[in-house]
């Protein structure tokens, strides 16, 4: 299938004619971000400390910010394992966004993706962005964290999901790298085959989500507890009822240093709760998804986007 024979309509969601596994109405991804011990601070060589905080305080000056440093290692001692705990009790196979050096530091994470049967995919080999990477340099990044993901967890990544900023190579390098699916998209709320610069052959894409992410914690203005699980399941509830009528996905997107403090881990358990007593939910990996929609859409025309390049004036 070659983007030349592209889907050219632009302002559609370009929903193939397929259906979930078992009829299911929705397919629902739960993704757990592991970034914490891979944030910048100048102890690993970088620049400066690591800007993304709860209280929003920004250094650009090379220094330590301990308490920073100290809300990332909460996520590792105290939110990973809450997390954790919901995710045994509920019967939910995540998909790990992980940052390779993570993993590398927090072998208990590692364990559990593996012994588990969770899917481990790609958020770098450090939480890092990539808009500045030249090819080579972009490619070595992605290169090193699969290699390092596979010796962790006993899989190599078939996902990727950048820290936000990323290349016009990027996709290229991951088909070239032999990933399955790209997920650094927010513009549907359904799998789409994607067009890559400088391939004949596309790639699949399965949008995430920032709204219904636990950022929004972090964000202003911030969300309470109740806030986001109300919207978590009014965003469930509206794609679920989609679902009767065309193929829907819905993302979560959850952190360890975020959910997993005590007065907000019950809301994503009240998630859970909720989406569990709902039929014709299909809980999945992004791994599973992306594959069944291969398997099933191989016909469907690449999607092309808003400012391709052949969008473009000339």
């Amino acid at each position: 299938m070659s983007p030349d024979v592209a889907e050219k309509t632009i302002g559609t969601n370009g929903s193939a004619h397929y259906t979930w596994p078992e009829g299911a109405r929705l397919a629902l991804s739960i993704v757990v971000n592991v970034e914490e011990g891979s944030e910048s601070t100048v102890l690993d060589g970088d620049r400066g400390p690591e800007p993304v905080d709860e209280l929003g305080v920004v250094l650009k000056k090379p220094l330590r910010m301990h308490g920073n440093e100290s809300n990332y290692e909460y996520g590792l001692r105290e939110g990973w394992p809450r997390i954790h705990k919901l995710l045994q009790k509920y019967n939910v196979r995540a998909t790990f966004t992980a940052a390779a050096v993570s993993l590398e530091r927090a072998p208990d994470i590692a364990a559990a993706i593996r012994d588990e049967g969770h899917e481990a995919c790609s958020h770098g080999y450090r939480w890092m962005h990539q808009f500045h990477m030249d090819e080579a340099q972009e490619r070595e990044f992605i290169r090193k964290a699969a290699d390092s993901i596979e010796h962790t967890t006993g899989q190599r990544p078939r996902g990727w999901l950048s820290r936000y900023l990323h290349t016009d190579n990027t996709r290229r390098l991951l088909q070239e790298e032999g990933f399955l699916y790209h997920m650094d998209d927010y513009s549907a709320d359904a799998p789409f085959w994607g067009a890559v610069d400088g391939s004949p052959e596309p790639m699949v894409i399965l949008p995430y989500a920032l709204d219904s992410n636990d950022m929004k914690f972090w964000t202003a203005p911030s969300l309470t507890p109740e806030d986001w699980l109300t919207y978590a399941k009014r965003t469930f509830d509206v794609l679920y009822e989609e679902g009767a009528e065309q193929p829907r996905m819905m993302s979560l997107g959850l952190h360890l240093r975020i959910i997993g403090r005590p007065g907000r881990i019950w809301a994503l358990e009240e998630f859970l709760r909720y989406v569990r007593g709902k039929q014709g939910v299909w809980l999945a990996s992004r791994s599973d998804i992306a594959e069944h929609f291969a398997r099933e859409c191989v016909d469907q025309p690449a999607r092309v986007a808003l400012r391709a390049p052949e969008q473009l004036p000339e």
